[in-house]
């Protein structure tokens, strides 16, 4: 499909800085340690998402052409008087490819369902892609987290055309592995869930482009277990928090996947 966010021979692996490190200093130290990391630009696409305020500088100083750039969050609207926000326009302007929408550090803040639709839509309309995270809080032995991963996707997704929406992609994300001392969830229930969201696509957009939109998985992941989740999870790539902070563990990752 020419639309796809990317192509399917290739691993979508983005870095999530989260409001990390401190400084700009600490920021070019960072990434001037990740840009000597080689890996294979044939399988692989790695997207750094530092803070905004460190992204400019950062992308509009790189001249290579192995990392691409995308920020944390956007705003659904480009009016002037939104203090505090970032528009699709600044973003373009600083070299950004892609955007992290609906995590679930900004959903536990407040972000609705129908707020990350109208963000989908205007980073889709602006040419950017828009990586939107689902994924449930904790799991209970009724199964209610399915029917509420499955609510999370249809009215993010609401009132958005097939068209745009093959230019999506999807992390699954249970909030419940995000931290410092969690384990990722088991590769085989990974696939579970992929071939669920799969699922719920198909009756949402139709199977031709459901089984083209782009499933990637997040949640502690690190060095020793990303090729499982990628093999037997059956993934399309990954979205790495905390390891993306570490030079040497986020390189092994791109370097493991080859």
């Amino acid at each position: 499909m020419k639309n796809r966010a990317f192509p399917k021979t290739k691993k979508l692996i983005v870095a999530n800085w989260k409001m990390n490190p401190e400084s700009l200093k600490e920021a070019k130290k960072l990434f001037g340690a990740i840009k000597k990391k080689n890996f294979n630009t044939k399988k692989i696409i790695s997207v750094i998402c530092p803070p905004y305020l460190f992204e400019s500088d950062l992308a509009l100083n790189y001249t290579g052409g192995k990392y691409r750039f995308g920020l944390q969050d956007i705003h659904f609207d480009s009016d002037e008087k939104s203090t505090g926000e970032i528009s699709t326009e600044m973003a373009k302007n600083s070299k950004v490819e892609y955007v992290i929408l609906g995590h679930s550090e900004r959903r536990e803040n407040g972000e609705t369902n129908e707020i990350v639709s109208g963000k989908i839509k205007k980073t889709i309309e602006s040419g950017l892609v828009p990586i939107i995270c689902i994924g449930e809080v904790e799991r209970d032995e009724h199964g209610s987290y399915l029917r509420f991963i499955e609510k999370q996707i249809f009215e993010s997704l609401d009132g958005i055309s097939k068209a745009k929406l093959e230019k999506i992609v999807i992390v699954y994300e249970p909030v419940w592995t995000i931290g410092k001392g969690k384990k990722s969830m088991d590769a085989h229930e990974i696939h579970q869930m992929t071939i669920f969201i799969k699922k719920i696509l198909v009756n949402l957009v139709g199977k031709n482009v459901a089984m083209n939109i782009p499933i990637l998985y997040g949640g502690s992941v690190d060095a020793d277990n990303c090729v499982d989740i990628i093999e037997m999870g059956e993934v399309d790539g990954l979205l790495v928090g905390r390891s993306s902070l570490n030079p040497h563990v986020f390189g092994d990752i791109l370097k493991n996947l080859e």
